[in-house]
């Protein structure tokens, strides 16, 4: 148990070597740990601790990380296979937005693909917000480009006349991702019919679906509490089936396995996100998981076991009908989107 006497000084040369010959890894661990946890960067003790980690087990980080990106894919893949997620033949069209959880959503997809089970397509959302959408919409350009996909962009500006900068600029708005989460949902879907999809593949993590699961619940919004889940469809046509492959990964494991995959991702967090409610919800459920790991996973594991029994108590069966002004599905003279629009002058 004692330490040799230049145990001290073997540990600051292995790391002063990691520095050295693995800059850009370490920088990009530390950049890593700033976007997930704001305020707290790697320090020189954490990298110490790392090294002296694996002086320990006698395996090299670079090792460490291949093994945990191993168990993310194996974890991914087990989730595709219980949940059923993808059947032989599929076209799956990824919702790339650039970001860490649509990139590695891509790429474990595209394990499937070079297996000749499915073939993959993808669309990005240009939601228009300056100074931080465009690099994500150049990442998520060149993956496609990268994996020879069939890709599209398209902007809130080129399908709807506005931006959600403009729409934030608005006294009467609601908030970002009311906006957002319906225009870029009708986005995909219709990109998804055009581009003859079978399946619209998300990059929703373990935090994404117990926030949603929590938000709905705070707010009693038990129908959309009735839709949450890996795999869900509508009975309309139109609307094509969505699968979550991440949902059972908690971001953090998101992040890093794009270190570890040392794929090129968009790591900025939107401007608005902390505006919104599920900002704070997020924040809760992070201060919650410091005192007990496993909530996350107890949440999710809880919603799935009542989630049949809340399905047939709350939910709603709309008529299907068409809306009048862009003839999509709808239960109402007018969709989500267009009753937006409406109500912001478009």
């Amino acid at each position: 148990k004692t330490r040799p006497a230049d145990y001290e000084e073997k540990i600051n040369k292995t790391t002063e070597n990691i520095l050295k010959q693995d800059a850009e890894r370490v920088e990009k661990l530390c950049e890593l740990a700033e976007k997930l946890e704001p305020g707290k960067k790697l320090t020189t003790q954490d990298l110490k601790y790392m090294v002296d980690l694996s002086i320990k087990t006698q395996q090299p980080i670079r090792d460490q990380l291949e093994k945990a990106k191993a168990e993310i894919e194996k974890k991914v893949i087990k989730t595709v296979k219980k949940e059923k997620l993808l059947d032989k033949g599929d076209k799956v069209l990824v919702a790339l937005s650039g970001g860490k959880d649509s990139v590695t959503t891509l790429e474990i997809l595209n394990s499937f693909r070079k297996m000749n089970i499915i073939d993959i397509c993808a669309v990005t959302v240009d939601e228009g917000i300056d100074n931080y959408r465009q690099e994500g919409v150049d990442i998520a350009i060149r993956h496609a480009k990268r994996l020879g996909i069939e890709h599209k962009v398209v902007s809130l500006k080129e399908e709807y006349g506005i931006t959600l900068d403009e729409i934030m600029q608005k006294d009467n708005h609601i908030g970002s991702c009311s906006y957002c989460g319906v225009f870029r949902r009708t986005i995909i879907n219709k990109a998804a019919r055009e581009m003859g999809a079978t399946k619209i593949a998300t990059g929703h993590n373990l935090d994404d679906e117990v926030q949603a699961i929590m938000m709905n619940y705070l707010e009693g919004n038990t129908d959309n509490l009735t839709k949450l889940g890996a795999k869900s469809s509508s009975k309309a046509k139109e609307f094509t089936v969505k699968i979550k492959p991440l949902r059972e990964i908690p971001e953090r494991e998101i992040g890093l396995y794009v270190v570890a995959k040392e794929l090129e991702v968009h790591f900025d967090s939107c401007p608005y996100a902390q505006q919104s409610f599920r900002g704070e919800v997020s924040d809760l459920i992070n201060k919650l998981s410091e005192k007990h790991p496993t909530i996350k996973y107890s949440a999710l594991r809880g919603y799935d076991k009542i989630k049949e029994a809340i399905g047939d108590g709350f939910k709603k069966i709309y008529p299907q009908s068409r809306c009048e002004r862009c003839g999509e599905p709808s239960a109402n003279r007018l969709c989500k989107a267009c009753t937006f629009l409406e109500e912001l002058g478009k």
